[in-house]
């Protein structure tokens, strides 16, 4: 067990997603960066839908009640362990009274916190992620306690992972959404011979984007929606669901992100800037 001494920005328990209720409303949830989490998780030899503590900007202050093994990926956000300097990416022995702590962001926007076995909160709906009103708490707040396994002895099979940098990466691949033939000539050159600026309307439900394209008068029914769909209204935003977003929506949906893209995006903070490539 883990308690949250200070909670930072916006932290919450999250695993792969919660599904089979969208038809009620319920949206998916769970990690935003599913390559950070799998890495992680595959380090420590978790099963990849493991919960873990996905951390926004701001780290928080954790003591350590158990013995255990983490492993942080995503976002660099200045980690300490015992105000000694940790890196991302690596398989760490934290003993009892220990104190995680984090301090600068340096690079990208979200950070994980996996531990061996993965966070054993309360399940509700089959999935440990923390969405309001669903589960009780929207996210971590100071003085909150946090259940794992504890463990002892663990020798990992992997001492680390390489893969591409994609915090660095700002090319969203996209693809065609239901509606993608209502854009006419001037909005497709709009959307692909420019960057966007993420805005400051940015939050595990959907991204906004500052820039403007030419707008539309299309009247449709409100139909189905999924994480990285973009919607266009009718002032010419773009809106980029992401996995705590409504399941239906009455804009257009005229493009979908990937998975890869969806993780690109959840490391994007206000200001940085992205373009999208047709698939």
């Amino acid at each position: 067990m883990l308690k949250v001494l200070k909670s930072g920005f916006f932290v919450t328990i999250q695993d792969l997603g919660r599904f089979g209720y969208r038809d009620i409303g319920v949206p998916v949830s769970g990690v935003m960066d599913q390559i950070s989490v799998k890495k992680a998780n595959k380090l420590l030899d978790n099963k990849p839908e493991a919960a873990v503590m996905e951390i926004a900007m701001t780290g928080p202050t954790l003591l350590f009640e158990s013995p255990t093994y983490i492993c942080l990926s995503g976002a660099y956000l200045s980690p300490a362990l015992n105000n000694k300097p940790i890196e991302n990416n690596k398989v760490i022995k934290v003993l009892k009274s220990d104190v995680l702590s984090y301090g600068r962001l340096e690079e990208g926007f979200r950070s994980y916190l996996a531990v061996k076995g993965g966070f054993k909160t309360k399940k509700v709906l089959g999935s440990y992620s923390q969405y309001f009103p669903v589960t009780e708490n929207k996210c971590l707040e100071d003085g909150n306690e946090v259940l794992f396994d504890e463990t002892v002895s663990f020798n990992p099979l992997l001492s680390g992972i390489k893969m591409e940098n994609h915090l660095k990466l700002a090319d969203l691949e996209v693809y065609r959404g239901p509606e993608f033939e209502l854009l006419t000539d001037q909005q497709l050159a709009s959307l692909f011979s420019k960057p966007f600026t993420v805005s400051k309307a940015n939050n595990r439900m959907a991204y906004q984007l500052s820039e403007l394209i030419a707008g539309h008068k299309e009247s449709m029914l409100t139909s189905g929606t999924l994480p990285g769909t973009v919607q266009l209204t009718p002032a010419g935003r773009l809106i980029i669901l992401m996995k705590d977003g409504q399941t239906t929506g009455g804009y257009p949906r005229i493009l979908q992100l990937s998975e890869t893209s969806i993780c690109v995006l959840a490391q994007k903070k206000f200001g940085d800037s992205i373009s999208f490539t047709l698939q």
